[in-house]
Formats: structure tokens, C-alpha cells, sequence
């Protein structure tokens, strides 16, 4: 029980000046204390004189009114001061959301809940039913999906391929359904969401595989694909052009007298590299050859375009550099020359050129300049493949491992071991590496874990995909798939979105010999 520890009177310093009517009382309870006051008898005239103070205080103007306050609150002592803050708190504070309706400014209050995220939204629809329904009126669910597609691509390309896309940006209300639509429909994306990233962990997927039954050599060296088709560069010389859907041939492109070792297009053209020494230009389209560029001495091993700009390597241990005014007019700006040995890939931006070498090198050059900048050296034999974005560098090597790098200063960050041939090709994203190589397997990397130092070595690979037969030689992959092709002839496409529900809890579908090999 509490009891009376000191029963002391605070009184002011001047107490004729300002008589006190509260006697203060310290109470101890356990180990807290607390101030509480009690209440003297009113003493004279006290209320007359109150009331009469009111009075000359409602006939001044507001300026001294607020000087005559601040005179009073100087006077006063902690504990009031502390009462006096305890009562003005809930009179400054403002339930704006429900206030700015009632001025006509709906839009402001629906503008400032437009930036909570889910659980704040969630929340902010139990305050009060005026809030619940600024949200609701506000399509303020529609207005959180929308954001997460344009600033997204996970979101982006699922709500391509479930369809919810056709929802989402409506300039008037009437054109499309409710608030509680999207409601019900944002936990739905999480879970689908969740379950993409659960079939990548475990390796679930669905299996689709295309055999290109080339007409003499067999393999596919290089591929690229989109949501309507697959474009191929095979061993046989020849180019081949894949409806995604029906995994049907479409096209055939001829000319080429060497195997097509590269290739990369565009909305307009196809640009391939052959072991002929040849780089072709081809209508994406038509499939008819608008340019051939002959330069290099030797097969050409990979290629780059974008913005005007492409770069070209060669087993002749060159690099060329291409402006690229169009289909039709490509001219040689510079050659870089430096490798020792055949340059085997190469990736550029705006800042950098970044080529890899038999040599055991990575090199690096000015774009702007194509002066040579730096060389990244760890690797203990040649390298076979890498993939540059901002600061970071992904290589693969014949020494069988993958390392990341520091473009700006050179440093390896990361050595990722595990594959048991030369890793041929690499791929990366915000989220994930993932790379092929010559022992027929696919891994998938944690790309954030790889960056972390202090990551142990054994948590980085999180799946190993073995279905190829031969050599795995080119990849490339989104948030959705894997798609692969190999010396055993084929193209593999590996589907984490549309796994049948009777793979969700198997590790083996009995219609497919799937093997999956963890780390």
C-alpha cells in the first residue's frame, strides 16, 4: 500500500504574490514515487477574483493575452508546469485526416495515407470509420498496387501474368472495381509472391524443353528471349526463332558459315557473331540480313549493343568498338587492344567497357575515351564469362570458380565455389546469381549473402539444377525463369511461377526425371 513518505508544502518564494491552493504530497509506492496534489479549501474571495480576472482577460487582445500567460507559466513551479503540458497536449493535437474532408480537401488527406505502406494502411483503416473511408473512397489499395508495379519488376511481370494488370490505372473510378477489390487482392500478390520465392529456394519449377534437332553439329551456344519468342544462335550455322507459347520453330535464319557463337536483338534488329570471323545484322522481323561487318581476323565470341554504341570480341584477343547510327550504318570507331589472349566476353555501360580473357584478366576501359582504366586480376585461369551493372562485376572462370568484384577499385569481393567444370555463363539480378557451366549443372547464388562479408561460404548456393545432359552453354533468367541452352541440342525452360500444385510437396514429378542436388 502506498504511504505518506513527506508531507512537505511547496511554497513559492514569494507567497504573497501568488498564494498556493494545492498542498503537494510525495506517495511511495514500491519502487516508483509520484507527485499528486491536494486540493486546499477555497481561501477570501478566490472565485470573485478569478472571475473578474477572466473578465479583463477576454477584453485584451490576443498578442497580450499571450504575454499575460507566459508571465503566469514563468511564476509557476516544475510540477505545474508539467500538469499545464499534460492539459495542453490533447488541445494542440489535430485528427487532420478527419478535418481536411470538412474544409472540401479531400484529396490532401487521400495524398497523405498514399504513402503508408500495407500494415500502415491496414492500421490507419481502424482509427475511425471518417478514415476507413478517405481509403476507400480514395482507392488508396488500388494506388499501393499501382506504385509496387511501376517501381517493381516482380510485381510488374505478375501482374502481367495473372492478369490483374487490366485493373490498375483507370483514370475514373467507374472504370474499374472497388476499393474492396484490391482489398482482398494485395494479400493474395503477397502470397504469390512468397510462393515464387519458396519454389526458387526448393528448386520447384516446371520443366518445358525444347529439342532443336540441328542438322549436323548439335548445340546451342547462345540464346535471348522475351514473352513471345526465343532466338537461338546454334552450332549448325543456323538461327532459330521459337514461339514461347507453343515452343514451335517460327524461323530459320541462314548465312552465317560458322557456328553462331553470340548474339543479342532488339525491337528492330538481330546482331550475331559467328566463328566465320563475321558479325550479321538481321530485320527482326523478316529475318532478312541487312549487314554483315567484316573486321576481325578470328571467330567472333561475344557482343554488346545499346544506345548507339556496340562492342564486338574476338579470338583474334581484340575488341572493336561500333557506332551504331543503324541497321545499315556501322562504323569501326576504335580497337582495344591489350589481352594476351582470346577475348571471350565483354559488357559496357555508359562508363565502362569490361572484357574478359583467356588471358586470366579483366579489363577495363573507358567508354567514353576507350582508354584502358584497370585490370582485375584473381582468377587462376581463363575466364569464360561475366555480366556488369553499376559497381559490380561477375565473372566465371575455367578455374571452375565465380567471383564478384569492385569495378571502381578492383577489389574481389567474393570467391563462390562449387561448380565442377569451367563456368560458362553467369547471369545476376538485384537478387540472385545465377550460373551454367561445363559439368551439365545450373546453380542459383544469393546474391545479397555473396556481397556479405560475414556470410558463410556453405549459404551461398541456394539450389543446384542438373536436367542438361552436355555442356550447359548460355542463360539468362527474370524473376520467373530460367531459360538455358546446352551441348545436348536443347533449350530448357525452367518455370518457378506455374508449378503444378502436385510439385509443391514433391522433390520429383513422376512425368519428368527432375534431380535436384542441394548446394
Amino acid at each position: 500500500e502506498a504511504e505518506v513518505a513527506n508531507t512537505s508544502v511547496m511554497e513559492d518564494q514569494n507567497e504573497d504574490e501568488s498564494p498556493k491552493k494545492n498542498t503537494l504530497w510525495q506517495i511511495s509506492n514500491g519502487t516508483s514515487s509520484v507527485i499528486v496534489s491536494r486540493k486546499r479549501p477555497s481561501e477570501g474571495n478566490y472565485q470573485k477574483e478569478k472571475d473578474l480576472c477572466i473578465k479583463y482577460f477576454d477584453q485584451w487582445s490576443e498578442s497580450d493575452q499571450v504575454e499575460f500567460v507566459e508571465h503566469l507559466i514563468s511564476r509557476m513551479c516544475h510540477y505545474q508546469h508539467g500538469h499545464i503540458n499534460s492539459y495542453l497536449k490533447p488541445m494542440l493535437q489535430r485528427d487532420f485526416i478527419t478535418a481536411l474532408p470538412e474544409q472540401g480537401l479531400d484529396h490532401i488527406a487521400e495524398n497523405i495515407l498514399s504513402y503508408l505502406d500495407a500494415r500502415s494502411l491496414c492500421a490507419a483503416e481502424l482509427v475511425c470509420k471518417e478514415w476507413q473511408r478517405v481509403i476507400s473512397e480514395g482507392m488508396l489499395w488500388k494506388k499501393l498496387i499501382e506504385r509496387m508495379v511501376r517501381t517493381d519488376p516482380l510485381w510488374k511481370g505478375l501482374s502481367e501474368r495473372r492478369g490483374w494488370d487490366q485493373y490498375l490505372f483507370k483514370n475514373r473510378p467507374t472504370d474499374g472495381p472497388p476499393n474492396s477489390f484490391y482489398r482482398s487482392l494485395y494479400p493474395k500478390i503477397i502470397q504469390d509472391i512468397e510462393t515464387i520465392e519458396s519454389n526458387w529456394r526448393c528448386g520447384r519449377h516446371n520443366l518445358q524443353r525444347i529439342q532443336c534437332r540441328s542438322e549436323n553439329s548439335k548445340g546451342v551456344y547462345c540464346l535471348q528471349y522475351d514473352d513471345e519468342k526465343i532466338i537461338s544462335g546454334l552450332r549448325d550455322n543456323s538461327i532459330k526463332i521459337w514461339d514461347k507459347s507453343s515452343l514451335e520453330c517460327l524461323k530459320v535464319l541462314t548465312g552465317h558459315t560458322g557456328s553462331v557463337l553470340c548474339l543479342q536483338y532488339d525491337e528492330r534488329v538481330i546482331v550475331t557473331g559467328s566463328s566465320d570471323s563475321t558479325v550479321r545484322v538481321w530485320d527482326v522481323n523478316t529475318g532478312e540480313v541487312l549487314n554483315t561487318l567484316i573486321h576481325h581476323n578470328e571467330a567472333v565470341l561475344h557482343l554488346r549493343f545499346s544506345n548507339g554504341l556496340m562492342v564486338t570480341c574476338s579470338k583474334d584477343r581484340s575488341i572493336a568498338v561500333w557506332d551504331m547510327a543503324s541497321a545499315t550504318d556501322i562504323t569501326l570507331r576504335r580497337v582495344l587492344v591489350g589481352h594476351r589472349a582470346a577475348v571471350n566476353v565483354v559488357d559496357f555501360d555508359d562508363k565502362y567497357i569490361v572484357s574478359a580473357s583467356g588471358d586470366r584478366t579483366i579489363k577495363v576501359w573507358s567508354t567514353s575515351t576507350c582508354e584502358f582504366v584497370r585490370t582485375l586480376n584473381g582468377h587462376k585461369r581463363g575466364i569464360a564469362c561475366l555480366q556488369y551493372r553499376d559497381r559490380l562485376v561477375v565473372s566465371g572462370s575455367s578455374d571452375n570458380t565465380i567471383r564478384l568484384w569492385d569495378i571502381e577499385c578492383g577489389a574481389c569481393l567474393r570467391v563462390l565455389e562449387g561448380h565442377e567444370e569451367l563456368v560458362r555463363c553467369i547471369r545476376f539480378d538485384n537478387k540472385r546469381i545465377v550460373s551454367g557451366a561445363y559439368d551439365g549443372k545450373i546453380k542459383v547464388w544469393d546474391l545479397q549473402a555473396a556481397l556479405d562479408p560475414r556470410a558463410p561460404a556453405s549459404t551461398l548456393c541456394l539450389r543446384t539444377l542438373v536436367e542438361h545432359s552436355g555442356r550447359v552453354f548460355r542463360l539468362q533468367f527474370d524473376e520467373f525463369q530460367i531459360i538455358s541452352s546446352s551441348h545436348d541440342d536443347t533449350i530448357l525452360i525452367w518455370d518457378f511461377l506455374n508449378v503444378p500444385p502436385s510439385a509443391q510437396n514433391e522433390t520429383r514429378s513422376p512425368s519428368r526425371t527432375y534431380t535436384y542436388i542441394s548446394r
